[in-house]
């Protein structure tokens, strides 16, 4: 009988290690479109700048924390920027819908389009911008 209840340990121990196994990688799996998708679209935005000295727009609403906090990194770095709110109805919503994105900020610097507060794509963005130094 001993060996029966042992037996029987080691299949519900085997059993718990493959459900656990399964369900790690289907976490991690989960994951893996996000970490292949590129930090950035490249694309001729121009269009979308409402003039020809704004050369960073953002795409958000006014109560997204991620926004909010895009913002402020734009602010205290001294980055002028259009501030499109897509929660109203007009040229700015549409515009954001063009992009067929589900999330805010879009926040589009350049030629180049990111989805989501990431800082190190928005500093390569920006430092994209300025102008070489020649001689």
């Amino acid at each position: 009988m001993n060996n029966v209840h042992v037996k029987k340990i080691k299949t519900g121990l085997a059993y718990a290690a493959i459900l656990a196994l399964g369900l790690g990688v289907g976490r991690v799996a989960s994951k893996v479109p996000q970490w292949l998708a590129p930090s950035y679209v490249e694309g001729n935005y121009q269009a979308y700048y409402p003039d020809a000295s704004t050369r960073v727009v953002v795409y958000g609403t006014k109560s997204c924390p991620y926004c909010a906090q895009t913002r402020a990194y734009l602010n205290g770095h001294h980055i002028p920027y259009a501030d499109i709110d897509v929660s109203q109805a007009g040229k700015g919503q549409q515009d954001y819908q063009s992009f067929g994105e589900t999330s805010v900020p879009v926040i589009l610097i350049g030629n180049r389009r990111i989805t989501g507060y990431k800082v190190p794509v928005i500093e390569a963005a920006l430092a994209q911008l300025k102008p070489a130094a020649g001689g």
